[in-house]
This record gives structure tokens, C-alpha cells and sequence, in this order.
């Protein structure tokens, strides 16, 4: 069942409830590391990456208890570091890019920690520098096994220090602040990311004892605390699923309402569908997409230039979503700029979008510019195959739009970062089904 088989060309209509944000889980599931008390997380999604990455930490002996659907127990009172160089550790580490995230608990916790090379989307070159460079200042000794593709660190106490961030890595500064939170004296972490998943990071490592300042700008101060306890957290509404459902009811003209999307975590993700010409009414905490019966028309610049839509570390646009706004443009009235400036590789899928009849030029790795048909034709449904999880979606949401049955295949790709997909459409009235 790797395969998504899908009858297109439907308007859809209904309420769709968002899962929990996968970016977020990745972190806050790792700083159960970094105390020997229980930790709950409500609103975990049920999703492959998260799941692998909960399963990662059982085989380090963390004790991991489901209380009910989406809310989990963690206790780490038992960890066993040995674990880390066996096989069964290394298989599900090197498939998981999360995986990187617990060097900075272990590393703080423990005074050592190791990890073969992650793996994750190749949709770019994401370097790991960032997150050593950044240990290396508060004190661990790194060393690179290139025989056995093994990063490993240690250090007998780490020190606060003054960091500068040579990018605003999310899973960077993740990683970095999970490690300063138990070193002794003050660290700054200066061009950290500030994205809603280090927010929420933040506020539950207060909660365990923590003492950090400036959550939500790009200076973290941390003073460093002996020991965390345990704690209780909510994980916040999946914005990146969110906007793809935004995507999906402009592109096959649907009704859809989206639940409790946590409004104000949003950021700028509304008004950039809004400049593509899409209609959203917020009631409440819900967002309502009305059918674009009769279209939607993208917005020039003032100067009636083309309008260019980037991606930026938060609180721009985030890269996440830049796919899902890309196929959107294939039917809207006007013409775009789509600019993919943090990743190189992502917008290779546009040649799947072209077989289907859309009008893209490809005009480097980053740029793309999207003429819209304005739905006087559609796109032809195809056999089509799935290079990662944000172009996934994408190519699903044209296939749901397009003429005719479309296949979608390595459909693991889709599963990595949505929960009951399959599901969550045919209550809305998609044609969907796994072959």
C-alpha cells in the first residue's frame, strides 16, 4: 500500500481538524532527555517521522507510555548510551533528520553523545554545522568518524558562552538550547531562530525548570540551571498542514472549514494565500475557506510588477509551504515568482506539474515562474512519484484538482509529515484510496 490512487476534478466540501505540528514534536519529544522525571505531551501527531523518533528513544531506555490518542508519557531515568552504536539505533537514526536533535540532551545530560549521519528530505544541501559549531562553543570536543559516518561529542561540564549563529537553523538552535539549558553560567544565543516550534520549546523547558529569556526574538539568553524536572505540554496546530489545506480548497474550488488553528501562530501564512487571491474568514479559531467558485486572481506588486513570493526564516514565509502556494498558482488568474531561497533542490517537482499540463518555467534550482491557467484548463491527472513531504502534498493536491485518475507512489514521503491523510480527505468527499 505505497501508492495513493486518486479521481480528480471534485470541489470537496467539510471540517477538517489539524493534527499536531510535526516540526515541533521532533523537538520537544527530545527534551524528555533531559530529565530523569516524567514529561507529558499532549497532541503528539501520529505520524512516521515522530513515530520513529519515539521508537528512537525506547531503545535508549526511555520509558514511553500512550495515556490516550496523540498524548504520550516519556520518563528518561534509565538511559543506556551503548544502545546508540547498535544496529537497530543506527537504522532508524541515519532515516530520521530529527534524530540530530538529541545530541544536545544527551550531550548536556551525560557529558557525551553520538549520532550516525541523519537522513530526511533531499530536497537540498542541510549542513550540520550549525549545530557542532555551536557545542563546540560551550565546551564539547567533536570528532567525525568517517569510517562509521559517526558524529560524536563530549564534554565533562558544559559553559555558557555568547554564540553567533551562522544561520538561523531551527533544529540548530533546538539542539544548542537544549544543551545551554544544563551548562553552568549564561549563554546568548545571537541569530537564533525564533520559529512558533522553538517558542513552544521554550516555554516547556521553563516549565521544567529552565531560565530562558527573549523567547520569540532572535536573542536567547539562557542561564544555565543544575536540573530539570518534569512537566506537562500541548503541541500546537500543524500551520504547515493548515496551509496545505488552505491550498487544497482554492485549487478544487471546495468549502472547508479548518479548526482551531491557533490564529496567532500563524504569522504571515494567511496574507500570503490572501495575495494569491484567496478568500479566508477567521471565526473564532477556526479558519473558513468559501468555494472560489469563480476563480481567484493573484495581486501585482503596487507598482503592478509581478509579484514574487520568497521564503525566509520566521516570521517570513516559511519554505514549508512554498510547494503548496506554487501548485496553487498553476489556476490562479495571473502570473507569480516563486523564489525558494533556503533550499536548492525543492523545486525539482515542478517537471511532475508540467507533465500534468501547468505552466511553469524553471528558471534555476530557486526560481520558478507559474503563469495560471485561471481554470479554463485543467490539469491532467498522471502517474506521479512523491520526492519528499511538502512536494508530496503538493502533487496530491494537484491530482485531487486535476482531470482524470492519478497514482501517486512512494506515498511514505506524505506519511512522514501527515496523520490519516487518506482519511482525513474522503470525509470531505475526496476519491482517494491506497493501492
Amino acid at each position: 500500500m505505497n501508492s495513493l490512487e486518486i479521481d480528480g476534478g471534485y470541489s470537496l466540501k467539510g471540517v477538517i481538524n489539524p493534527q499536531g505540528a510535526k516540526n515541533e514534536a521532533l523537538q520537544v519529544i527530545c527534551s524528555v532527555l533531559l530529565t530523569n522525571e516524567k514529561v507529558i505531551i499532549e497532541n503528539i501527531p501520529d505520524i512516521l517521522d515522530v513515530n520513529k523518533l519515539i521508537n528512537l528513544l525506547e531503545i535508549l531506555g526511555v520509558k514511553t507510555k500512550k495515556i490516550k490518542h496523540n498524548t504520550f508519557s516519556f520518563q528518561s531515568d534509565n538511559i543506556n548510551l551503548n544502545k546508540i552504536k547498535s544496529d537497530e539505533f543506527i537504522k532508524k537514526a541515519t532515516s530520521l533528520r530529527g534524530s540530530v536533535m538529541i545530541v544536545g540532551p544527551l550531550l548536556t545530560r551525560f557529558g557525551k553523545a553520538s549520532i550516525p549521519r541523519p537522513g530526511g528530505d533531499k530536497i537540498g544541501r542541510r549542513r550540520l554545522d550549525t549545530h557542532f559549531d555551536g557545542l563546540i562553543k560551550l565546551g564539547a570536543k567533536f570528532n567525525y568518524d568517517s569510517d562509521n559516518y559517526f558524529y560524536n561529542v563530549s564534554s565533562k561540564k558544559l559553559k555558557g558562552n555568547n554564540i553567533l549563529l551562522e544561520e538561523a537553523s531551527v533544529t540548530g538552535t533546538a539542539n544548542i538550547l537544549m544543551a545551554a539549558v544544563l551548562a553552568s553560567g549564561k549563554t546568548e544565543l545571537y541569530n537564533s531562530a525564533c520559529e512558533p516550534y522553538i517558542q513552544q520549546l521554550c516555554l516547556l523547558l521553563n516549565k521544567m525548570g529552565a531560565k530562558i529569556s527573549g523567547i520569540g526574538s532572535n536573542l536567547l539568553v539562557i542561564e544555565g540551571v543544575n536540573k530539570l524536572k518534569g512537566a506537562k505540554h500541548k503541541i500546537l496546530p500543524d500551520m504547515i498542514e493548515i496551509g496545505s489545506w488552505i491550498g487544497l480548497a482554492a485549487m478544487t474550488k471546495s468549502e472547508i472549514t479548518i479548526k482551531n488553528v491557533n490564529w496567532n501562530f500563524l504569522g504571515n501564512i494567511p496574507s500570503v494565500f490572501e495575495k494569491l487571491g484567496i478568500s479566508l474568514k477567521r471565526i473564532g479559531d477556526d479558519i473558513f475557506i468559501p468555494s472560489h467558485k469563480n476563480g481567484y486572481t493573484i495581486k501585482n506588486h503596487i507598482d503592478d510588477s509581478i509579484l514574487t513570493i520568497s521564503d525566509a526564516p520566521w516570521p517570513g514565509f516559511t519554505p514549508d509551504l512554498l510547494s503548496i502556494i506554487l501548485v496553487v498558482a498553476t489556476q490562479a488568474n495571473g502570473s507569480v515568482l516563486i523564489h525558494q531561497k533556503m533550499f536548492e533542490s525543492r523545486l525539482f517537482f515542478v517537471d511532475k506539474l508540467i507533465d500534468m499540463g501547468a505552466k511553469i518555467i524553471l528558471c534555476d534550482p530557486h526560481r520558478a515562474t507559474v503563469i495560471g491557467h485561471n481554470f479554463k484548463s485543467k490539469l491532467k491527472g498522471t502517474i506521479l512519484t512523491s520526492p519528499d513531504i511538502r512536494a508530496g502534498i503538493s502533487l496530491l493536491i494537484a491530482a485531487l484538482s486535476a482531470k482524470g485518475k492519478s497514482v501517486i507512489h512512494n506515498i511514505e514521503q506524505i506519511d512522514r509529515g501527515y496523520e490519516k491523510i487518506v482519511e482525513k480527505l474522503t470525509s470531505i468527499g475526496a476519491k482517494i484510496k491506497r493501492v
